[in-house]
């Protein structure tokens, strides 16, 4: 057994310490535009170049694009004139908008958004609620309604929402053969990110995405073009209007954000309205059964004490949610990568 002398506290606290800067700095590289210009100039750029072009400070560039260099965000090359930065292969990837793994959009919510109710944490773990009141001066009695607070935050969401599964939808579309359901409902489908991977990966499907009415209309307006037979659209609240007949439900990142009472009352809505022989898929960040991890699902389910009302799972957890509403054949199978999928028939 080890003794403390042979862990390094300090290291590892300076790490946790500093995992809020970290990720401010990121923040604050892709808001200001470091990213994209450095990917425009198809080049390396000083920093006296690089604030000029934004509009900043040299002396405050000069550190931000040092510690991207810190980060790995960014990579630079002294020459005889000074410093000179260029970006990696991952922040071309991942932080410009232009690129369609681009993340973005999803690190600006966390920023604007999520890092507000983070604020309040301490007070969250007291209450056991989510925090939008005192974050944002909202009600969150109707969470979604707390949630979408503007069109301008719902649209933020949603486009932070499809960047997620542009890199993790295949993985949680193809964690199991789909093909037989050829009618698929994707409850909660907002934009329509999961739904393409799924009309990609299974081109006789069909999918509706059954969403809020304001969510449907700019998912039409913005995300999934008219000309996309493929994928419709059905207008509703799922808890409290009528759920149509389908082969498979997908609930993708919806029953984290519920209590178990809302979500038996989901699922077994669900089941009555499933075709014999049809199922429910759950994408879910799982947790561990022994609770050791993982952390990414750890720290989600605090996310959902200050933003939602429910919390991450494990397999057994969601197959007991399953079984008790009807479905049978509960099978899970975890990628590996950051969502996890549950398949359960009727």
């Amino acid at each position: 057994m080890s003794s403390t002398e042979d862990l390094d506290y300090p290291q590892i606290l300076f790490q946790y310490n500093n995992g809020f800067l970290v990720s401010k700095i990121m923040f604050t590289a892709c808001e200001l535009g470091v990213f994209d210009l450095l990917l425009e100039s198809e080049g390396s750029l000083s920093s006296d170049a690089i604030a000029e072009h934004l509009g900043t400070s040299v002396s405050g560039m000069e550190r931000l694009l040092d510690a991207c260099v810190g980060l790995k965000l960014l990579e630079v090359e002294m020459k005889s004139e000074g410093a000179f930065y260029r970006n990696t292969e991952l922040s071309n990837l991942y932080l410009t908008k232009s690129s369609p793994k681009s993340q973005y959009h999803n690190l600006m919510y966390y920023s604007k958004t999520v890092y507000l109710c983070w604020h309040y944490l301490t007070d969250a773990v007291r209450d056991g609620k989510n925090q939008y009141e005192r974050a944002f001066g909202v009600s969150s009695k109707d969470l979604f309604g707390a949630l979408y607070r503007s069109e301008e935050e719902m649209i933020k969401f949603m486009y932070g929402l499809n960047a997620i599964w542009s890199i993790c939808g295949r993985d949680v579309i193809a964690a199991f053969d789909l093909s037989p359901f050829t009618v698929i409902y994707d409850l909660g489908g907002c934009a329509g990110g999961l739904a393409q991977e799924c009309i990609s990966l299974y081109p006789k499907s069909t999918v509706t995405i059954y969403d809020l009415p304001k969510v449907v209309q700019v998912a039409k307006e913005r995300f999934v073009p008219p000309e996309e037979r493929r994928i419709t659209f059905h207008e509703g609240d799922f808890f409290k209007d009528p759920i149509p007949e389908a082969d498979l439900y997908i609930l993708a990142r919806i029953l984290h954000d519920w209590a178990d009472g809302k979500c038996m009352q989901l699922l077994t809505k669900m089941y009555k309205a499933c075709k014999p022989g049809g199922g429910v898929l759950l994408v879910e960040t799982l947790l561990n059964e022994d609770k050791t991890g993982p952390l990414e699902a750890q720290l989600y389910s605090m996310n959902m004490l200050v933003q939602a009302e429910g919390k991450e799972r494990t397999p057994t957890e969601y197959s007991k949610l399953l079984a008790a509403a009807g479905f049978r054949e509960i099978q899970v199978k975890k990628t590996g990568k950051l969502y996890d999928a549950i398949l359960g028939r009727k």
